[in-house]
């Protein structure tokens, strides 16, 4: 794509080395333009891809809705099928592998296709899937209207990327996206053979995409680790067993060019053996006979020719085994170590990247030698290499193979040459966006390589391209890892631009919470930069975000304020028990009144019914029962009778039905609440009491129930009043006054001359006495005091014959300095031993 608005021009350089090509008049004045913009058609919307400051969307004007788009002609689906093989690699060409032992499974294919049924193909890596596809999609070119249509799975896990790729291959729309309902009504119409190759979703999503296209019949190709498609999808399983013996030889004498001797003909027994018959092996076995071959030749011509006068003649000749089985069924270490160094760069290359191969055009640039771009087509001929869609990836198990011997030493190294050369690559003028959309997986995997500044100025370069070669999972994937990076690097401005074209690109898909929320961060980064052009276009793309809003709430389904014809009128909800087997179908509602003229709730028909009703008793709430009371049996409700609610409505004299939402809650919450309406009389079918239960029994059992609940409140509130007057008791002494506060004594405090001085006596706090039933309130600024023990204290020890002497307290709390007097004074004195209170004579000797 030009950098001009609207213009394509392709002058990418053939061998695409490490200059481009010369700009032609027309794209002179495009190259010094400051940026590549393009306009799409995104569903409702109107895109502009704008580099510098963002993408700018708006919605389409009347009069610009694109017309139904024309479904291609078999040319033009020719061309573009031709475009998605793999790119001719340069140099001879390389014959073509002959299809062995698979004529019944094409057979079988092309039948169950032709019958318009869909159809699994289960194999191994290396078990010949893509070669069957191309034998059978030969077969298949006239089956189907829209004829053969040829996708790629690899890394797709839901199916709508598949879907817009279908779109684009049988609709002539290229600068068109349609939206969700759109495209779903245009690939209904498509009626095609779709070769899906390399699948790699199964379940759910694949039935989505089956559903999606009910007049299409698939050929899916998928390893036998791929998840299953559902029992309902109805798809056929056929599985690519490996080859025979016969077959393995003719494919093994077939890439190597000759006849086999009897020792190689032994070993490729063994191959077969140890590989299960995969073809694969037996072609990267030729590729290590050729070498073989190779290596012994030149060791050959070495020994007839004759050495110069400073040369050294060889002592003894180089001949080289046969490789061993081990090396033959793992045999990419053993490859890649007789390839030539470009090659082996390359494959240093692809393991940096997650095992994706550039295109060969890049390879002269990333590796340094002008030749490298023919090292594709030897890695390719030793079956190190396998097509992937447009381009090649290394084959199953080689990458690991690989770095198990120091390829992926150099992988930061390599993935940081790749990042930089692809940010200039994607960023020049004469690239077009289908260019870079086909290199899209290696551009990605060197993203993810990368280093934060790399990483930014790539991602910077290759979003506008994926946005316009409508590449989007590839362009969301680029913004995501883009913003990432940017954050790591403290680049405020890339950072901000990232995530307006994830709120752009949200937007696009009509996911508007996603798309709200990364607008907002973007203005919020560009305020802080005084970005005004960028806070303006983000602006205009959320107020789109709060349009798609408002339509979506106004499309929403109202309230229902019409109340349900057939209620009854009472205002309460009436349990109806009705046996189950004598139940017969109820009667339709009766009709109910418009709308616009609501009847009364009182006057609607009630639901008719023939069987007979009986409405339940409320139950009361049970009391507890005296101990020795005699209950009266309860008895049991069938387990068929079904209860029947009847719904709550709220009564009103309103005689119009309510319009607005206040007057909905207005009738259903009035501010004058109006009594409630007599209750309807009982009727005369109440149940007869049980026998032996006299009428008036009820009203015994509750009047039982309240007096046991009463002595049991009043227990407990006697109690926590004698709780609450008790004190803690010290830890030891004879005998402790119970007087609240301590007074001077008028007697005479006995003192020896030995004895030490009597402490003074400490106050203690006055008791407050709390009302029976009330819990004293703790004084503010003061802990609660501690619950005593209703446990009794143990005995206290025998104090000695001398004058007891109060200690000292040990505690926090309080207590009163028991005093001695110094005649024979009865003192009451109260222990901590339940609620017993002794008497205790205190002596003075």
């Amino acid at each position: 794509m030009d950098r001009t608005h609207g213009q394509t021009e392709r002058h990418e350089q053939p061998t695409g080395g490490s200059a481009p090509a010369a700009p032609t008049a027309a794209a002179t004045p495009a190259a010094a333009g400051p940026a590549r913009v393009v306009s799409l058609t995104a569903g409702g919307f109107a895109l502009t891809v704008n580099p510098v400051d963002g993408s700018e969307i708006e919605p389409l004007r009347p009069g610009t809705e694109p017309a139904r788009p024309a479904k291609r002609a078999a040319a033009d689906r020719a061309a573009r099928a031709a475009a998605a093989r793999p790119p001719v690699l340069p140099g001879p060409a390389a014959p073509a592998r002959p299809l062995l032992e698979r004529e019944e499974e094409r057979e079988r294919l092309v039948r169950l296709l032709g019958r318009g049924r869909s159809v699994r193909l289960t194999g191994p890596s290396g078990s010949g899937r893509s070669a069957l596809l191309d034998a059978v999609a030969d077969r298949c070119e006239g089956l189907a209207p829209d004829g053969v249509v040829r996708l790629s799975g690899y890394g797709q896990q839901q199916p709508g990327e598949l879907l817009h790729a279908l779109y684009a291959a049988v609709y002539e729309a290229d600068q068109q996206r349609p939206g969700r309902a759109e495209l779903l009504a245009r690939v209904r119409e498509i009626g095609a053979v779709v070769l899906l190759d390399d699948l790699e979703m199964g379940g759910s999503a694949l039935d989505e995409l089956m559903r999606a296209t009910p007049e299409c019949a698939y050929l899916l190709a998928a390893t036998p680790d791929t998840r299953a498609p559902s029992d309902d999808s109805h798809v056929e399983e056929v599985f690519l067993g490996g080859l025979g013996k016969a077959d393995c030889l003719e494919l093994l004498e077939a890439g190597v060019g000759r006849a086999l001797t009897d020792e190689e003909t032994a070993w490729a027994g063994d191959l077969r053996f140890a590989s299960e018959g995969l073809p694969l092996r037996f072609v990267q076995a030729a590729a290590l006979l050729r070498q073989r071959d190779e290596l012994n030749h030149h060791a050959e011509d070495d020994e007839e020719e004759e050495p110069g006068v400073f040369e050294e003649r060889p002592r003894d000749a180089v001949h080289v085994p046969l490789p061993t089985l081990a090396e033959g069924a793992a045999p990419a270490e053993l490859l890649a170590s007789r390839v030539s160094e470009s090659a082996r760069a390359a494959l240093r290359i692809a393991c940096a990247l997650g095992g994706e191969l550039p295109h060969h055009a890049h390879l002269p640039a990333l590796v340094g030698d002008t030749h490298a771009d023919t090292a594709v087509a030897e890695l390719l001929a030793c079956g190190l290499l396998t097509p992937v869609g447009t381009r090649y990836r290394l084959a199953s198990g080689v990458a690991r193979a690989l770095e198990e011997v120091g390829y992926g030493d150099t992988a930061s190294e390599e993935a940081r040459t790749a990042a930089r050369h692809y940010a200039w690559w994607t960023g020049h003028a004469s690239v077009v966006p289908e260019r870079v959309a086909a290199e899209a997986d290696a551009v990605l995997a060197a993203l993810a390589g990368a280093d934060v500044v790399a990483a930014v100025l790539l991602a910077r370069t290759a979003a506008p391209a994926f946005a316009a070669s409508l590449h989007w999972e590839a362009w969301e994937r680029v913004l995501r890892s883009g913003a990432e990076a940017a954050r790591k690097a403290g680049e405020v401005a890339e950072q901000a631009y990232f995530h307006h074209e994830l709120g752009v690109l949200a937007l696009c898909e009509e996911r508007l919470d996603r798309a709200r929320a990364e607008l907002e961060t973007s203005i919020g980064l560009r305020g802080a930069l005084a970005d005004k052009r960028g806070t303006v276009a983000g602006r205009r793309a959320l107020a789109l975000v709060v349009d798609g809003e408002t339509a979506g709430a106004a499309a929403s389904p109202p309230l229902r304020l019409e109340a349900p014809g057939g209620v009854a009128a009472a205002g309460e909800a009436v349990t109806v028990a009705t046996p189950a087997a004598a139940a017969p179908k109820a009667a339709p509602l009766a009709k109910a009144a418009p709308a616009a003229k609501a009847a009364p709730v009182a006057k609607a028909a009630p639901v008719a019914s023939e069987a007979p009703t009986t409405k339940v008793a409320p139950v009361a709430p049970v009391a507890p029962v005296a101990p020795g009371a005699r209950v009266a049996p309860v008895v049991p409700v069938s387990a068929e009778a079904v209860t029947r609610m009847t719904p709550v409505v709220p009564v009103t004299g309103r005689s119009d039905a309510p319009t607005t939402l206040s007057e909905v809650f207005e009738d259903a919450f009035p501010l004058n609440p109006k009594p409630a309406p007599p209750a309807a009389p009982r009727p005369a079918t109440t149940p007869a009491p049980a026998p032996g239960r006299r009428p008036g029994g009820r009203r015994l059992v509750l009047l039982a129930g309240a007096g046991a609940l009463a002595v049991v409140a009043l227990g407990t509130v006697v109690s926590l009043a004698l709780s609450s007057s008790d004190s803690a008791p010290p830890e030891q002494g004879p005998a402790v006054s119970s007087t609240p506060a301590v007074t001077e004594s008028a007697t005479t405090t006995v003192n020896s001359g030995i004895d030490p001085a009597p402490e003074p006596p400490v106050s203690a706090p006055p008791v407050e006495t709390s009302a029976p039933g009330q819990s004293a309130a703790p004084t503010p600024g003061r802990s609660p005091a501690r619950t005593p023990s209703r446990r009794p204290s143990p005995t206290p020890p025998k104090s000695p014959p001398t004058t007891p002497v109060s200690p000292a307290p040990t505690t926090a709390d309080p207590s009163p300095t028991p005093t001695v007097t110094g005649e024979p004074t009865p003192t009451t004195t109260t222990t901590q031993t339940g609620t017993t209170t002794s008497v205790s004579p205190v002596t003075d000797r």
